[in-house]
């Protein structure tokens, strides 16, 4: 393994706790999920400066509007010099964000189905399909659309990684050590199975933030890995 594949979740709701979360996890991790949250409490402003202080930045809005709002907004993003941004993995919007990153380093992900969700889930909202099919679907559109990876369960990555080939990038959220809580994610896996299947990256929240030593905890999921440096 090449690269410290783990993507911290700052699901907090201020920039202070944000903060001390980074000062606690130091060189631990050097890879951050900004998401709606704290976005909307603190913005940008807070993401240039955790970029500032030599750390990447994914950020996890999930766009989704019509193409040109899409468009000029993911513009805007570009300009942050964050690594990745998620938009859901419609057509429309994607090929709208790929169109408002052109031109700079930003990496579109098209969120395939939450973690969140399962078939009841699906069948609910009107979906026919199983949540491999509609990933399978979702993807085939993501890789037509030029994105650069798309955001899926560890359930799904090894069939997403078959059809994509080595180089797309695959976020896989849902994932947890083994005997970890679950929390509200339904479609889970631990950090090793879902790096054998294929992952770029694991998005980790709960299990490192709401530790009593968060840096201690990074160091022994990399050791699951056997990895033990950072980025």
């Amino acid at each position: 393994m090449s690269q410290n594949p783990i993507i911290i979740a700052l699901d907090v709701e201020t920039a202070a706790e944000a903060r001390a979360l980074v000062h606690q996890i130091g060189d631990s991790c050097r890879f951050y999920k900004v998401g709606l949250e704290l976005f909307s409490a603190s913005g940008p402003e807070l993401v240039r400066e955790l970029l500032e202080g030599g750390n990447r930045i994914f950020l996890d809005l999930k766009m989704y509007d019509i193409g040109e709002t899409v468009k000029r907004a993911v513009r805007q993003v570009g300009k942050l010099g964050v690594d990745f941004l998620t938009v859901h993995a419609v057509p429309q919007v994607m090929r709208a964000a790929v169109e408002g990153a052109s031109g700079t380093s930003l990496k579109i992900l098209g969120v395939t189905v939450l973690t969140s969700f399962d078939q009841a889930d699906l069948e609910a909202m009107g979906h026919h399909s199983t949540v491999a099919e509609l990933v399978s679907l979702r993807v085939g559109q993501a890789l037509a659309c030029g994105v650069q990876g798309v955001v899926c369960s560890p359930q799904e990555v090894a069939e997403v990684r078959r059809a994509t080939g080595p180089d797309f990038q695959l976020v896989t959220p849902g994932v947890r050590s083994a005997g970890a809580a679950a929390g509200d994610q339904k479609r889970v896996a631990t950090p090793a199975a879902a790096m054998r299947d294929g992952a770029s990256f694991l998005v980790i929240g709960r299990q490192v933030t709401r530790a009593h030593d968060p840096a201690g905890e990074v160091r022994r999921i990399l050791s699951e890995l056997s990895f033990d440096s950072v980025l």
